[in-house]
């Protein structure tokens, strides 16, 4: 009998300023804190999360600010990104319609780049969107 395979548990964001991080994804982005502590903060119910840590050592300090690589599934994204907006969270892409759906990609307070998606293509949805505001 072989051992099962792993799954992943979380995926790290390196931050500069850990308070300011948190009150940013907790706060901002709303997503529900599974744990937090002197290690960071770890965000998301279920299996997998998205651990927030401070940037201690050179090797992690080299990875703060950039595109993360992370895409949040996002029901409703007009609506949540003009909550965003309303909540002053940085876009660095405005919903925009992809052929695979709507896509934003918005920024933590170090740079730290995130994808928002929502899988509303023209086809399922029977109308055209192509920005938040609801333009074509």
């Amino acid at each position: 009998m072989s051992a099962p395979p792993p799954s992943l548990h979380s995926i790290a964001i390196f931050v500069s300023d850990l308070p300011r991080a948190v009150e940013f994804y907790r706060d901002s982005l709303r997503l529900p804190v599974a744990q937090q502590g002197a290690f960071g903060a770890e965000f998301l119910d279920g299996p997998t999360h998205i651990g927030v840590h401070p940037a201690v050592h050179e090797d992690a300090k080299k990875l703060v600010g950039r595109h993360t690589g992370i895409t949040l599934f996002v029901t409703d994204l007009l609506h949540y990104c003009g909550d965003l907006h309303a909540r002053g969270v940085r876009f660095v892409t405005e919903p925009t319609q992809q052929p695979w759906g709507i896509m934003a990609m918005v920024s933590d307070p170090d740079g730290n780049i995130l994808a928002l998606w929502e899988d509303r293509t023209p086809e399922s949805s029977g109308e055209s969107v192509s920005q938040a505001d609801g333009s074509g």
